[in-house]
Protein backbone atom coordinates (compact mmCIF):
# COMPACT_ATOMS: atom_id res chain seq x y z
CA UNK A 1 0.00 0.00 0.00
CA UNK A 2 1.50 3.68 -0.81
CA UNK A 3 2.61 5.52 2.09
CA UNK A 4 0.55 7.89 1.63
CA UNK A 5 -3.10 6.21 1.56
CA UNK A 6 -1.57 4.16 4.64
CA UNK A 7 -0.77 7.18 6.51
CA UNK A 8 -3.86 8.57 6.06
CA UNK A 9 -5.67 5.79 7.55
CA UNK A 10 -4.05 4.89 9.92
CA UNK A 11 -4.19 8.86 11.24
CA UNK A 12 -7.28 7.87 11.62
CA UNK A 13 -7.40 4.63 13.15
CA UNK A 14 -4.80 5.73 15.86
CA UNK A 15 -7.65 8.01 17.10
CA UNK A 16 -9.33 5.05 18.38
CA UNK A 17 -8.83 2.93 21.69
CA UNK A 18 -7.23 -0.25 21.54
CA UNK A 19 -5.43 0.61 17.97
CA UNK A 20 -1.42 0.03 19.30
CA UNK A 21 -1.30 -3.81 19.50
CA UNK A 22 1.78 -5.04 21.95
CA UNK A 23 5.28 -3.65 21.59
CA UNK A 24 7.55 -4.12 18.70
CA UNK A 25 4.43 -5.66 16.21
CA UNK A 26 3.18 -3.52 13.46
CA UNK A 27 -0.31 -2.04 13.74
CA UNK A 28 -3.09 -3.60 11.95
CA UNK A 29 -4.35 -3.52 8.15
CA UNK A 30 -6.52 -0.60 7.94
CA UNK A 31 -10.70 -1.55 7.28
CA UNK A 32 -11.33 -1.62 3.75
CA UNK A 33 -14.36 0.44 4.25
CA UNK A 34 -12.08 3.54 4.81
CA UNK A 35 -9.62 2.55 2.23
CA UNK A 36 -12.50 3.19 -0.10
CA UNK A 37 -13.89 6.25 1.46
CA UNK A 38 -10.27 7.49 0.64
CA UNK A 39 -10.27 7.01 -2.70
CA UNK A 40 -13.68 7.95 -3.41
CA UNK A 41 -13.11 11.18 -1.87
CA UNK A 42 -9.84 11.69 -4.42
CA UNK A 43 -12.02 10.14 -7.14
CA UNK A 44 -14.58 13.32 -6.17
CA UNK A 45 -11.77 16.21 -5.92
CA UNK A 46 -12.49 16.20 -1.82
CA UNK A 47 -8.63 15.22 -1.27
CA UNK A 48 -5.82 16.25 -3.91
CA UNK A 49 -4.51 13.80 -6.33
CA UNK A 50 -0.99 11.91 -4.97
CA UNK A 51 1.92 12.49 -6.57
CA UNK A 52 2.19 8.65 -7.37
CA UNK A 53 -0.41 5.68 -8.10
CA UNK A 54 -0.67 2.28 -9.47
CA UNK A 55 -3.98 0.61 -9.47
CA UNK A 56 -2.74 -2.85 -9.77
CA UNK A 57 -0.34 -2.10 -6.81
CA UNK A 58 -2.11 0.07 -4.59
CA UNK A 59 -5.56 -1.44 -5.21
CA UNK A 60 -5.84 -5.39 -6.25
CA UNK A 61 -2.40 -6.02 -4.25
CA UNK A 62 -3.93 -3.99 -1.25
CA UNK A 63 -6.93 -6.16 -1.53
CA UNK A 64 -4.38 -9.00 -1.74
CA UNK A 65 -2.73 -7.78 1.48
CA UNK A 66 -6.28 -7.78 3.43
CA UNK A 67 -7.12 -11.34 1.78
CA UNK A 68 -4.24 -12.99 4.01
CA UNK A 69 -5.02 -10.78 6.78
CA UNK A 70 -8.15 -12.04 7.35
CA UNK A 71 -9.46 -8.50 6.96
CA UNK A 72 -11.76 -9.42 3.91
CA UNK A 73 -13.21 -13.00 2.93
CA UNK A 74 -11.30 -13.96 -0.51
CA UNK A 75 -14.37 -13.64 -2.77
CA UNK A 76 -14.38 -13.26 -6.51
CA UNK A 77 -11.80 -10.63 -7.95
CA UNK A 78 -12.69 -11.81 -11.31
CA UNK A 79 -15.28 -14.12 -12.63
CA UNK A 80 -15.55 -14.97 -16.40
CA UNK A 81 -18.29 -17.35 -17.71
CA UNK A 82 -18.14 -18.66 -21.68
CA UNK A 83 -21.00 -18.66 -23.86
CA UNK A 84 -20.48 -22.59 -23.05
CA UNK A 85 -20.77 -21.92 -19.19
CA UNK A 86 -17.24 -22.74 -18.95
CA UNK A 87 -15.83 -20.43 -15.39
CA UNK A 88 -12.77 -18.56 -14.32
CA UNK A 89 -12.56 -17.36 -11.41
CA UNK A 90 -10.14 -16.10 -9.11
CA UNK A 91 -9.68 -14.08 -5.74
CA UNK A 92 -7.58 -10.81 -5.79
CA UNK A 93 -4.31 -12.84 -4.82
CA UNK A 94 -5.04 -15.71 -7.80
CA UNK A 95 -5.44 -12.73 -10.58
CA UNK A 96 -2.61 -10.84 -8.86
CA UNK A 97 -0.62 -14.20 -9.34
CA UNK A 98 -1.87 -14.21 -13.18
CA UNK A 99 -1.51 -10.22 -14.03
CA UNK A 100 2.45 -10.92 -12.21
CA UNK A 101 2.97 -13.60 -14.84
CA UNK A 102 1.77 -11.44 -17.70
CA UNK A 103 3.81 -8.40 -16.71
CA UNK A 104 6.81 -10.59 -17.07
CA UNK A 105 5.75 -11.90 -20.43
CA UNK A 106 5.80 -8.21 -21.56
CA UNK A 107 8.61 -6.77 -19.62
CA UNK A 108 10.62 -10.16 -20.79
CA UNK A 109 9.50 -11.81 -23.53
CA UNK A 110 8.80 -8.93 -25.44
CA UNK A 111 10.74 -6.01 -23.84
CA UNK A 112 7.79 -3.71 -23.48
CA UNK A 113 9.47 -0.35 -20.69
CA UNK A 114 7.11 2.06 -19.10
CA UNK A 115 5.95 4.32 -21.37
CA UNK A 116 5.78 1.65 -24.71
CA UNK A 117 2.61 1.28 -26.13
CA UNK A 118 0.59 -2.20 -27.00
CA UNK A 119 -2.65 -2.48 -28.70
CA UNK A 120 -4.81 -4.93 -27.20
CA UNK A 121 -7.68 -6.23 -29.95
CA UNK A 122 -9.65 -9.58 -28.42
CA UNK A 123 -13.16 -10.49 -27.27
CA UNK A 124 -13.91 -10.35 -23.85
CA UNK A 125 -11.16 -13.54 -23.47
CA UNK A 126 -9.63 -13.79 -19.49
CA UNK A 127 -6.39 -12.61 -21.42
CA UNK A 128 -7.51 -9.28 -21.98
CA UNK A 129 -8.10 -8.27 -18.11
CA UNK A 130 -4.38 -10.16 -17.10
CA UNK A 131 -2.96 -8.13 -20.46
CA UNK A 132 -4.42 -4.96 -18.92
CA UNK A 133 -3.28 -5.42 -15.53
CA UNK A 134 -0.16 -6.46 -16.92
CA UNK A 135 0.49 -3.38 -18.77
CA UNK A 136 -0.64 -1.34 -15.12
CA UNK A 137 2.34 -3.31 -13.25
CA UNK A 138 5.16 -2.85 -16.10
CA UNK A 139 4.11 0.61 -17.23
CA UNK A 140 3.14 -0.02 -20.57
CA UNK A 141 0.39 1.98 -21.70
CA UNK A 142 -2.57 -0.39 -23.50
CA UNK A 143 -4.58 0.89 -26.61
CA UNK A 144 -7.97 -0.88 -26.60
CA UNK A 145 -9.69 -1.92 -30.08
CA UNK A 146 -12.90 -4.42 -30.77
CA UNK A 147 -12.73 -7.30 -32.52
CA UNK A 148 -14.54 -5.84 -35.51
CA UNK A 149 -11.19 -3.95 -36.96
CA UNK A 150 -10.70 -4.30 -40.49
CA UNK A 151 -6.72 -3.94 -42.08
CA UNK A 152 -7.06 -0.31 -42.82
CA UNK A 153 -8.12 0.22 -39.19
CA UNK A 154 -5.35 -1.50 -37.66
CA UNK A 155 -2.76 0.33 -39.89
CA UNK A 156 -4.23 3.20 -39.12
CA UNK A 157 -3.97 3.07 -35.37
CA UNK A 158 -0.53 0.88 -35.60
CA UNK A 159 0.82 3.68 -37.60
CA UNK A 160 -0.57 6.41 -35.20
CA UNK A 161 0.48 5.28 -31.73
CA UNK A 162 3.65 3.89 -33.16
CA UNK A 163 2.88 0.80 -30.93
CA UNK A 164 5.57 -1.57 -30.49
CA UNK A 165 3.16 -4.81 -29.71
CA UNK A 166 0.13 -6.35 -30.39
CA UNK A 167 -1.93 -8.83 -28.79
CA UNK A 168 -5.12 -10.32 -30.92
CA UNK A 169 -6.80 -13.59 -31.45
CA UNK A 170 -6.62 -16.35 -34.39
CA UNK A 171 -9.50 -14.52 -36.17
CA UNK A 172 -7.60 -11.24 -35.88
CA UNK A 173 -3.93 -12.26 -36.76
CA UNK A 174 -4.34 -12.27 -40.58
CA UNK A 175 -5.48 -8.69 -40.92
CA UNK A 176 -2.57 -8.08 -38.56
CA UNK A 177 0.03 -9.69 -41.44
CA UNK A 178 -1.89 -8.39 -43.92
CA UNK A 179 -0.61 -4.80 -42.79
CA UNK A 180 2.40 -5.55 -41.11
CA UNK A 181 5.27 -4.34 -43.90
CA UNK A 182 3.42 -0.83 -43.29
CA UNK A 183 4.09 -0.71 -39.62
CA UNK A 184 7.80 -0.36 -38.28
CA UNK A 185 7.37 0.47 -34.83
CA UNK A 186 5.86 -2.77 -34.63
CA UNK A 187 8.26 -5.65 -33.10
CA UNK A 188 6.53 -8.10 -31.56
CA UNK A 189 2.90 -10.28 -31.82
CA UNK A 190 1.38 -11.79 -28.88
CA UNK A 191 -1.65 -14.36 -29.73
CA UNK A 192 -3.79 -15.71 -27.84
CA UNK A 193 -4.96 -19.22 -29.25
CA UNK A 194 -4.20 -23.30 -28.34
CA UNK A 195 -2.38 -23.17 -31.83
CA UNK A 196 0.77 -21.60 -33.02
CA UNK A 197 0.98 -19.42 -35.66
CA UNK A 198 4.23 -18.21 -37.73
CA UNK A 199 5.69 -15.22 -36.78
CA UNK A 200 3.61 -14.75 -33.59
CA UNK A 201 4.36 -15.54 -29.88
CA UNK A 202 1.84 -17.64 -28.03
CA UNK A 203 1.02 -15.92 -25.04
CA UNK A 204 -0.96 -18.83 -23.06
CA UNK A 205 2.57 -21.09 -23.39
CA UNK A 206 4.42 -17.93 -22.35
CA UNK A 207 2.11 -17.48 -19.32
CA UNK A 208 2.26 -20.35 -18.23
CA UNK A 209 6.18 -20.73 -18.13
CA UNK A 210 6.27 -16.97 -16.47
CA UNK A 211 7.23 -16.44 -13.50
CA UNK A 212 4.63 -15.08 -10.62
CA UNK A 213 7.65 -13.02 -9.17
CA UNK A 214 7.61 -9.43 -10.25
CA UNK A 215 7.90 -6.27 -8.88
CA UNK A 216 5.31 -2.98 -10.08
CA UNK A 217 6.93 0.13 -11.45
CA UNK A 218 6.25 3.23 -9.44
CA UNK A 219 3.98 5.46 -11.86
CA UNK A 220 2.82 9.17 -11.24
CA UNK A 221 -0.68 9.95 -11.06
CA UNK A 222 -0.10 11.57 -14.47
CA UNK A 223 1.48 8.67 -16.02
CA UNK A 224 -0.18 7.41 -19.29
CA UNK A 225 -2.29 4.11 -18.23
CA UNK A 226 -4.42 4.16 -21.82
CA UNK A 227 -5.17 5.37 -25.45
CA UNK A 228 -8.87 4.98 -26.88
CA UNK A 229 -9.56 5.67 -30.34
CA UNK A 230 -12.60 8.01 -30.61
CA UNK A 231 -15.39 7.35 -33.34
CA UNK A 232 -13.89 9.74 -35.82
CA UNK A 233 -17.19 10.52 -36.66
CA UNK A 234 -15.90 13.72 -38.95
CA UNK A 235 -12.81 12.72 -39.83
CA UNK A 236 -10.23 10.24 -38.67
CA UNK A 237 -10.26 8.45 -35.81
CA UNK A 238 -8.36 10.25 -32.58
CA UNK A 239 -6.09 9.45 -29.52
CA UNK A 240 -7.42 10.19 -25.78
CA UNK A 241 -5.31 9.24 -23.18
CA UNK A 242 -5.95 8.23 -19.87
CA UNK A 243 -3.32 8.39 -16.85
CA UNK A 244 -3.27 6.18 -14.19
CA UNK A 245 -5.19 8.47 -11.78
CA UNK A 246 -8.29 9.06 -14.48
CA UNK A 247 -8.18 5.50 -15.08
CA UNK A 248 -7.50 3.76 -12.15
CA UNK A 249 -9.12 6.34 -9.45
CA UNK A 250 -11.58 8.58 -11.54
CA UNK A 251 -14.06 5.39 -11.99
CA UNK A 252 -14.43 4.40 -8.35
CA UNK A 253 -17.98 6.49 -7.52
CA UNK A 254 -18.84 4.76 -11.45
CA UNK A 255 -17.81 1.38 -9.44
CA UNK A 256 -19.66 2.53 -6.29
CA UNK A 257 -22.50 3.74 -7.65
CA UNK A 258 -23.20 2.78 -10.82
CA UNK A 259 -21.92 -0.60 -11.88
CA UNK A 260 -23.31 -1.84 -8.69
CA UNK A 261 -26.76 -1.29 -8.84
Amino acid sequence: MMPWLRGRVLKVLRSARGFYGPPGQPPPLPAPQKIVATWEAISLGRQPVPEYFNFAHDVLDSWSQLEKAGHRPPIPAFWWVSGTGAEVKWNFEELGEQSRRAANVLRGMCSLQPGDRMMLVLPRLPEWWLVSVACIRTGAVMIPGVSQLMEKDLKYRLQASRAKAIITSDSLAPRVDAIIADCPALQTKLLVSDSSRPGWMNFRELLREASTEHNCVRTKSQDPLAIYFISGTTGAPKMVEHSQASYGLGFVATGRYWKTL
